[in-house]
């Protein structure tokens, strides 16, 4: 006779089944091959990448404060993630139709928000740390 434990069919991804160093390891790969993967094919990731280098080396040379500096080297990694995040979207979507559709729409265009709202937010931090 099957426990409820035994009779649940199993939703968990196959690759889930490394654990300790390997699984460590194999995060770091996947990890960098997504950058690479966003390198290549991401033109908005390569200009964010862009601006987050010459953003962050200017904060740098700058005679700004410490607080400064962490908020604009912050926000400039921000600004690098959510890309990351936006490109994941979309290759989602892409991945499951090609085909228009709303929600499609809506999920590509609320990625593109995202980053809209986190490059606004860098501008302003900018503008708050040179004013202080």
């Amino acid at each position: 006779m099957k426990t409820d434990l035994q009779s649940k069919p199993n939703t968990e991804s196959p690759f889930k089944g490394k654990t300790g160093v390997r699984r460590v390891l194999n995060a770091l790969g996947y990890s960098l091959d997504g950058l690479a993967s966003a390198w290549r094919n991401e033109s908005a990731f390569r200009q964010v990448t862009l601006l987050a280098v010459l953003g962050i080396g200017l904060c740098l040379y700058l005679p700004l404060p410490a607080w400064g500096r962490a908020i604009l080297i912050t926000s400039h990694l921000g600004s690098l993630i959510v890309e990351l995040l936006n490109s994941a979207i979309e290759a989602a979507v892409d991945h499951t139709s090609l085909a228009r559709h709303e929600l499609a729409k809506r999920a590509k265009d609320l990625g593109s928000a995202a980053q809209l709202v986190c490059l606004a937010n860098l501008a302003l931090m900018w503008v708050v740390v040179i004013l202080a």
